[in-house]
């Protein structure tokens, strides 16, 4: 026989503000057009709040680019962290050339 234990009595999951924010830098790097991003999160009472700093492709659409980010970001970092997303504050820091992206290796 299987004993299910009630929510209370199972414990508590806590997540890091940084893992927060590293798992929204990533989720960020998702989307079409962002060739770097950095985050931070804000964790209250189970609640996300996030600010991320991006750097996109040059010449793609920064309205577009960053309304499907904050989108994004909303939906994954809720559905990988199990935490609601209330705010999600995106700054652009940088449009970058094909040739500022790639890199040279020696």
């Amino acid at each position: 026989m299987t004993t299910t234990l009630a929510a209370p009595a199972r414990g508590l999951t806590t997540v890091a503000d940084r893992a927060v924010g590293r798992i929204a830098s990533r989720a960020a790097h998702e989307v079409a057009g962002v060739a770097g991003a950095t985050a931070s999160a804000h964790v209250t009472g189970g609640v996300a709040a996030l600010d991320v700093r991006l750097d996109l492709h040059y010449p793609t659409p920064v309205a577009t680019t960053t309304a499907a980010v904050r989108a994004h970001l909303a939906e994954r970092v809720g559905a990988l962290t199990g935490l609601a997303v209330s705010v999600v504050d995106v700054s652009v820091a940088e449009l970058r050339t094909a040739a500022e992206v790639t890199r040279r290796v020696r």
